[in-house]
């Protein structure tokens, strides 16, 4: 593998560079999604809204604060407001407002942190290949000045900048494929958390409407 690398020449250090920070982001977001997947937010939305419908408001707080991911960070949000502003706000629409507007304020934060270093992967997708191709330029024209140099067209004159040219190339293909198959993956999860966050903000939203809509003008 050393050989290799070598053999790449130059435009192997940022090639190398790139596939050891893919791995890395790799990693790190596959334990965080892994992580979340155990959460079972069905679960959790269920047990909060049975909470809020006994009237244990701050209970449902708790239970969402005590428990990891996007999804009871939204709804803990979104609770907290309701508990504020409630006893303050008699039209249910201006409380519903109220309440989403905290509940989008933190979704925004939350996804942020969700999606955090799927950029670098969509980078590294995107510009391994570029390197590659750099590194086949530079050792095409390094087989042509050892082509002009020796006055003959030998495959011994000629060797060291194919294999540089065709090393980088693959290593800017594979490379490229370690980092945009798995970015496209976790950006499916992110979709399908996305999904769960707006679901449970509604079902939320429709316990104060329903709970409040009493005191609607």
């Amino acid at each position: 593998m050393l050989e290799m690398i070598i053999l790449g020449g130059a435009m192997m250090v940022p090639l190398v560079t790139e596939s050891v920070l893919a791995l890395a982001v790799l990693l790190d977001r596959f334990m965080a999604f892994r992580a979340n997947a155990r959460v079972d937010v069905r679960t959790l939305r269920a047990k909060a809204v049975a909470l809020l419908n006994e009237g244990r408001a701050e209970e449902a707080v708790g239970l969402c604060f005590n428990t990891p991911g996007p999804v009871s960070a939204v709804l803990a949000a979104g609770m907290q407001s309701y508990l504020k502003h409630r006893g303050s706000t008699k039209r249910v629409d201006s409380l519903r407002a109220v309440v989403q507007d905290a509940m989008q304020d933190y979704t925004n934060q939350a996804m942020r942190a969700v999606e955090s270093r799927l950029n670098i992967l969509s980078f590294i997708g995107s510009s391994a290949p570029l390197f590659g191709m750099t590194g086949t330029v530079t050792g095409m024209i390094r087989s042509f000045n050892a082509i002009a140099a020796a006055g003959a067209m030998e495959g011994s004159v000629v060797a060291a900048g194919i294999s540089e040219a065709l090393i980088t190339t693959a290593a800017g293909l594979l490379i490229a494929l370690g980092a945009v198959i798995p970015y496209h993956y976790f950006v499916s999860r992110v979709e399908g958390i996305e999904t769960e966050v707006v679901e449970a903000a509604a079902e939320l939203l429709d316990f104060i409407t329903i709970r409040h809509s009493g005191s609607a003008d």
